[in-house]
């Protein structure tokens, strides 16, 4: 079954988050990831504050997200994220396949 991170950002440093970018990228990739949304236009249709900028990811399964959450290569983007961005991180399992 698909998961997904669902990010909610504040850029802090736009070049660092730059570099927080490629290098998450590279390793969403390696272990299977694959954006669905990453920072388009978002609008609230209903209750709460302005959305910041929005990212979307999905995984083949939630153990292969954690997986790459917890691998040596996104721990590099890690150690760039603490200056470069604020960011709210949800982790949650799609639905099964009909």
């Amino acid at each position: 079954m698909s998961a997904y991170v669902i990010s909610e950002v504040d850029v802090r440093d736009a070049a660092g988050f730059e570099a927080y970018r490629t290098i998450a990228a590279k390793a969403i990739v390696q272990y299977g990831g694959r954006y669905l949304v990453r920072g388009g236009a978002a609008e609230v249709a209903e209750g709460g504050p302005p959305p910041k900028t929005l990212i979307v990811v999905e995984f083949p399964s939630m153990e292969r997200l954690r997986e790459w959450y917890a691998s040596p290569e996104y721990a590099e983007a890690l150690k760039v994220r603490q200056t470069a961005l604020d960011r709210r991180l949800i982790f949650v399992e799609g639905v099964p396949a009909v």
